[in-house]
């Protein structure tokens, strides 16, 4: 997938250690002068703070957090990186509600960490790559009948617990882009990680170097943390299937979401540090293209493992987006990528996964 050109250098990635970063590794640790990773091992995603078994030999794991001054300025000092890439970070939806204070200290703090780790050093890297989130968008763009457009905000406590999904009399919700959807995140997590967007290109634009942003759609595949219970319905989906029970829908099971193979991330990630942006700043969306509902996704994960037809619960979760899916024909482009692996071939490969992991 990779040429050497495509990995050369000294690169740092924090949070390197985790679902997207070892995979990440796989494809270019080897192919780099060094390839040092910062995690701090958090047990939430790594069971007894254990480094996970297939990170590359090549990579050179240093112990430590983002929001650690100490730390951060032993790793940049050390290596004085040619490429950062981004990647530690809280990451649950619902979680950051109720732990607020945890994601602005990992997501935002720890970015200026790592910035003023660089000023201490008196350092600059050549390009930062930045793991951002479709969570950014909020509500996104959504077109009535008539053809006009409009951009809402959160669905309210009592919006929802009357059951009101959708927004507006027949509107429809139009994927996001970079360019026609102006960031409106709704829940903290999506605060902090446009925080980190703009936090990143204030800085990297100040210092004359180059910052590529992905916003990722909802991610899924082999090496998922299995133990993390804010790491993605697709894995919550596939245990419950697995152990023959009927997987619950939140809503009326028709929200939807543009589910994402790791391999497509990664190979998107790939060409994003292999060919800095032109400009100072470049910002794409990574997903399938693909809309999805959880119901029809619940139901092809049920199939697989012959368990009971999905049910719909009618719960809901307070600062969730009812709609997220992108449209990739700008990443097409600016990356020369493109998605390539469908949900069924993805969702039975990560079942086979699963099986490797519990049987």
């Amino acid at each position: 997938m990779a040429s050497s050109q495509q990995a050369g250098g000294r690169v740092l990635v924090t949070g390197g250690a985790g679902f997207i970063g070892t995979t990440l590794a796989r494809e270019l640790a080897e192919q780099a002068e060094q390839w040092v990773v910062l995690d701090n091992l958090h047990p939430q995603v790594h069971p007894g703070s254990q480094p996970p078994a297939d990170l590359p030999e090549a990579v050179d794991l240093r112990i430590g957090d983002v929001t650690d001054a100490g730390d951060l300025d032993a790793v940049v000092a050390d290596l004085r990186p040619d490429t950062v890439v981004h990647l530690a970070a809280e990451t649950g939806t619902a979680q950051s509600l109720s732990e607020s204070t945890r994601h602005g200290m990992v997501n935002v703090v720890g970015t200026t960490q790592l910035l003023d780790a660089l000023t201490r050093a008196g350092h600059v890297p050549a390009h930062v790559v930045l793991t951002s989130s479709r969570a950014v968008y909020g509500e996104g763009v959504w077109r009535n009948p008539d053809g006009s457009t409009f951009q809402p905000g959160l669905r309210t406590h009592a919006q929802l617990e009357a059951g009101r999904w959708d927004h507006g009399d027949g509107a429809a919700h139009v994927p996001n882009t970079v360019a026609g959807t102006h960031p409106h995140p709704i829940n903290v997590y999506g605060a902090t990680k446009l925080a980190q967007e703009q936090i990143l290109s204030a800085w990297t634009g100040s210092h004359d170097t180059r910052l590529s942003v992905l916003r990722l759609q909802n991610v899924y595949g082999p090496r998922q943390s299995l133990s993390n219970p804010y790491t993605g319905i697709v894995s919550l989906f596939s245990r419950i299937a697995r152990e023959g029970g009927s997987i619950p829908l939140y809503e009326d099971g028709d929200i939807t979401r543009d589910f994402v193979h790791i391999d497509d991330v990664v190979s998107a990630l790939v060409a994003a540090i292999a060919h800095k942006p032109a400009d100072h700043l470049r910002t794409v969306d990574v997903g399938s293209g693909v809309r999805t509902t959880i119901g029809d996704l619940a139901r092809e994960i049920a199939a697989y493992h012959s368990a009971p037809e999905p049910h719909v619960t009618g719960q809901y979760r307070d600062g969730d987006v009812r709609h997220a899916s992108c449209d990739v024909e700008m990443t097409l482009r600016a990356l020369d990528w493109q998605p390539r692996v469908s949900l069924r071939d993805g969702v039975a490969g990560l079942q086979e996964w699963i099986a490797t992991q519990l049987d």
